[in-house]
């Protein structure tokens, strides 16, 4: 099970940075919540890695509970998730001061977006932080970039999405 907090930054991605030193999973989300629910629950296949994941709260500081779960019982709940999915290549790699990125490249109805989000230890530090040059605007507290909305909202939200 992973920390029951997670502080997270949100930025559209404004150019392609070099992705050379990344790692490259393949994922697809669908969330067993519908929009007027309060608590997220979230079913992800991460390659061959299943989860099952509870997020309450929002904001850049949201309460975040992952139980692996195997490929049966994902399968078994997949169905449910109907309308309601996302797809995305998900690249991961350092920046400069010793935090990670992970971008998110959208398939599907939301292609071309692209996200990235920076995780942090604390709330000062997500706060101090100065994004590098290929971070385009900051959306971390516009609920239309959430996974949830997106899997929802699909081509029509990317039709009208905002320039970086």
């Amino acid at each position: 099970m992973t920390k029951a907090i997670e502080i997270e930054r949100k930025f559209l991605v404004a150019t392609m940075p070099d992705l050379s030193t990344a790692s490259r999973s393949s994922l697809r989300q669908g969330y067993l919540t519908v929009p007027e629910d309060s608590v997220e629950v979230r079913l992800r296949q991460s390659d061959d890695r299943f989860v099952l994941c509870v997020k309450t709260g929002s904001g850049i500081i949201r309460g975040e509970r992952e139980i692996e779960i195997d490929g049966r019982q994902f399968d078994t709940l997949w169905p449910q998730t109907e309308g309601r999915r996302i797809e995305k290549t998900r690249w991961t790699g350092p920046l400069d001061d010793g935090l990670t990125f992970e971008l998110d490249v959208f398939a599907g109805d939301l292609e071309p977006l692209a996200v990235v989000e920076v995780e942090f230890a604390s709330a000062q530090q997500a706060e101090a932080f100065t994004p590098p040059d290929w971070f385009g605007r900051d959306v971390s507290l516009d609920k239309r970039f959430g996974n949830k909305s997106l899997a929802i909202s699909g081509a029509s939200f990317v039709k009208d999405l905002p320039d970086a």
